[in-house]
């Protein structure tokens, strides 16, 4: 009989139609409104015979109910059903109730509370397939308080002779140890672990019987030390089982591709994993039968690869012989030859992980590694360069640097900043001599320029200033590398520092080790000016170019003029940081022209600051250290310098002083900021905007903080910005005695940033006749309730003194602000 539309079908269907019919009219729909309107009908009158006390079709219409929760519908109120059915002592009707308690119910809702007892009274059942649903459901959908009750009755299971209700009830006292994370209350199941009362594993069970007990075993190990230490014993056990599925012959209920049960031997190899990590013992129990399948398993399968990787893992992972372990990475280099991608993926990343502990034996497949990085796949793409990253060594290092950069000119624009930075570390580590060392890190540049890390462009100029002997040469190649690309802004950035300070090796032209090339002073300004004029040029790098125009003011002799004329265009510069050099240079063309070629020498050789010396980091305590001040007098006032910052680098004027944080006004000084210039080297060359000079302040209130034995110390405040606050702390001595190596220390939070400049002096002199200031910049950033600690050391008549006070308020300063 044929229907036209799904609505003539489905009122041809009788009430109570056959599951069939169903599913015909649903897919018969031919949008989805009408795919609705059959469901609902449909649960309409399968709710209407819920409601019927007598009703003889409960299972076939709850079968119904199942499919449509499958199609994504709502069936959530056959859940009570579900309970009836399952309470039924007719099999039909407990199958149908028990799958749908699986479908519908879980262990949130309160319905499924209702099953326990029924549940209980199936485990006891004759029939092992009643037995067998209950034990099924508890596995699926049993909570934390259904499995601590019924864990007696799985244990009762666990040693049953019947081989089917034995791995059903093996599989469920795995959930049951998964859901009770406390053992204590299952410590039947973990008592037992599916063996006999002397731990050890029966060899003649069945191989399902045999696989629940495994993976029962290994859920307990892992979650119990004890229990681990307690089935250690059970490790010769597993070796004769593994070695009759090795070397038995075809048996066709077990047999996968020549293999004989390869699942049971996976989870066996697993537990021998587990069982033998740092045990020595067991592992020597188990090093003849790793060996054993390791020769004797067809790698030419699927299956046989699952086998052998699994015993890779185990081999790797227990303390295996040394030839074992070389064994198993000749099988992960096999690996690595296989068409199959995910093997060869897996296989890299076995190999990353051991490659640290067998280096040896992992770089005998070093050439098939860098072939992987050929690969279509990006994800062995990924891994194996990782792995080849990993492989470089100091006897190695030329030839896989050659491999590396031709990746990198071809690799996908995702990958290049992770190899740029790979090879940058390598180069650093075996870097065979400085010259190589250069070469590499411009040609990455060169390739992948605007992928490299920030602080790749201070690490290699200070890798040139170390190398004397070579700026010649590197200035030359620079010079080349500019005039060919510009769009790689950390190689122009690099060219035009070194062109800067070494421009006039440049014009001479006489570098021994590449070829002569004879560069004329208006050619150098001419790759100057086109950085700067370029729309690919960032602000940092035109910084760069402008500083680099400036330095070679003092470097050539026929284009000063054209110089001064460059750097007078971008006085008037939308960018505030290029116009504020533009016109400092300016005005050391003008008012401090005498000084311009003491001001623009070469740099010195830049070092970079030891690990762990930043302020606020790494200690985790609430005052961070205390940072010591004392300086001998005579020595010359230099506060530190950061390293790795792109500025530091264009800051000519290296000796003045600088906030952390300096306030978001630009260009302009703070209010009330006073330049001293009689304790810094080159008196009023740091003011080269001679014509801004600050409005004279009222003066700060002072506060004595501190007095004690003759000495006195005060305090006095300056708020430079929201944030910003300088600290001027005055110390006198009123004794009859000179005081010798006066220090202050000063301790902040961790959240605020400490800077403390050089002191005026180390000595006090009697009669308050002179005095000591320190200057303290604090910056607080969240506002904080600010407080500062202050440590005094000093001598007096040949005895050390030393003293600490607590600041908990700062005069004129805004406390809300703070």
């Amino acid at each position: 009989m044929y229907f036209y539309n799904v609505n003539e079908l489905y009122r041809a269907m009788s009430p109570s139609v056959p599951l069939q019919e169903m599913i015909r009219a649903i897919r018969s729909a031919r949008t989805q409104c009408e795919e609705r309107g059959v469901i609902q009908r449909e649960c309409a009158a399968i709710r209407a015979q819920f409601r019927q006390a007598d009703n003889g079709g409960r299972s076939h219409n709850l079968a119904k109910l199942l499919y449509v929760h499958m199609l994504g519908y709502p069936a959530h109120f056959g859940q009570m059903e579900c309970v009836r059915m399952i309470a039924s002592p007719r099999y039909s009707e407990k199958r149908v109730g028990y799958l749908g308690a699986m479908m519908l119910l879980d262990e949130k809702q309160d319905a499924s509370l209702l099953i326990t007892n029924s549940i209980k009274n199936d485990l006891s059942h004759s029939n092992q397939y009643v037995q067998s649903l209950a034990l099924c459901t508890l596995a699926c959908m049993g909570s934390a308080e259904m499995c601590r009750d019924l864990a007696p009755e799985i244990d009762r299971l666990l040693r049953a002779s019947n081989s089917y209700i034995k791995k059903k009830a093996a599989l469920c006292a795995v959930h049951i140890v998964r859901k009770v994370h406390d053992l204590g209350g299952v410590s039947c199941i973990a008592s037992s672990g599916g063996t006999p009362s002397d731990n050890s594993i029966p060899r003649r069970e069945p191989n399902s019987v045999l696989h629940g007990a495994v993976v029962l075993i290994i859920e307990l190990c892992e979650r119990n030390p004890e229990t681990l230490e307690r089935f250690r014993k059970t490790v010769p056990d597993l070796v004769q089982i593994m070695k009759g599925l090795v070397l038995s012959g075809y048996s066709p209920e077990h047999d996968v591709a020549g293999i004989s049960d390869p699942f049971l031997q996976v989870r066996i190899l697993r537990l021998l994993r587990i069982l033998g990590h740092n045990n020595e013992g067991a592992s020597d129990a188990m090093n003849d039968l790793l060996a054993q399948v390791a020769t004797n398993t067809d790698s030419t399968k699927t299956v046989g690869n699952a086998v052998l990787y699994e015993t890779v893992l185990t081999v790797l992972d227990i303390k295996s012989e040394s030839g074992l372990r070389v064994l198993a990475v000749n099988i992960l280099g096999r690996f690595l030859l296989n068409n199959d991608r995910n093997i060869r993926y897996i296989a890299m990343t076995s190999l990353q992980k051991i490659v640290g502990t067998d280096h040896n034996a992992v770089q005998r497949h070093r050439g098939t590694i860098v072939d992987c990085l050929k690969d279509q796949d990006a994800s062995v793409k990924r891994r194996a360069l990782e792995l080849s990253l990993a492989l470089v060594s100091a006897s190695n290092v030329r030839s896989m640097m050659k491999e590396l950069l031709l990746f990198l000119s071809s690799c996908p624009a995702e990958l290049k900043a992770h190899a740029a930075s790979g090879i940058f570390n390598a180069a650093e580590r075996y870097a065979p001599s400085q010259r190589w060392h250069i070469d590499t890190i411009l040609h990455v540049l060169t390739t992948a320029g605007g992928d490299v890390r920030d602080e790749t462009v201070p690490n290699l100029i200070q890798l040139i200033t170390n190398a004397s002997e070579l700026h010649c040469y590197t200035v030359h190649k620079l010079y080349r590398a500019l005039l060919t690309d510009i769009s790689q802004q950390s190689l122009v950035q690099v060219a035009c520092w070194c062109i800067g300070e070494y421009g006039d090796l440049l014009l001479r032209g006489e570098c021994q080790e590449t070829e002569a090339v004879q560069v004329t002073e208006d050619d150098v300004l001419d790759a100057l000016e086109t950085v700067l004029q370029s729309h690919m040029s960032s602000p940092a790098t035109r910084g760069f170019a402008l500083t680099a125009t400036m330095k070679l003011s003092t470097r050539i002799t026929d284009n000063v003029d054209r110089i001064r004329s460059i750097v007078s265009i971008y006085g008037s510069c939308i960018d505030v940081e290029l116009q504020q050099r533009a016109v400092e240079y300016n005005a050391l063309f003008k008012k401090y022209d005498h000084m311009r070629a003491a001001v623009l020498e070469r740099m010195p050789v830049i070092e970079k600051n030891s690990p762990g010396h930043t302020n606020g980091e790494s200690t985790g305590e609430a005052i961070k250290d205390i940072q010591p001040a004392k300086v001998k007098q005579g020595e010359p006032l230099l506060p530190p310098q950061p390293a790795n910052q792109v500025c530091d680098l264009l800051d000519l004027l290296g000796g003045s002083e600088e906030t952390l944080q300096p306030c978001p006004a630009v260009g302009a000084p703070a209010p009330g900021l006073l330049i001293n210039t009689a304790s810094t080297a080159g008196g009023d060359l740091l003011d080269l905007l001679g014509v801004l000079e600050p409005a004279p302040l009222a003066p700060a209130p002072t506060v004595p903080v501190y007095e004690k034995d003759g000495v006195t110390l005060t305090l006095s405040c300056e708020k430079q910005c929201d944030t910003g606050l300088t600290v001027t702390l005055t110390a006198s001595n009123s004794t009859d005695s000179d005081i010798s190596s006066f220090t202050l220390q000063a301790a902040v939070p961790k959240s605020v940033q400490l800077h403390m400049k050089a002191p005026s002096g180390d000595s006090l002199p009697a009669r308050r006749t002179a005095k000591v200031t320190q200057m303290v910049v604090l910056n607080n950033p969240n506002k904080v309730n600010l407080k500062m600690r202050v440590r005094i050391s000093y001598t007096s008549q040949g005895s050390a003194f030393q003293d600490t006070v607590q600041i908990d308020s700062f005069p004129g300063l805004d406390a809300a602000g703070q």
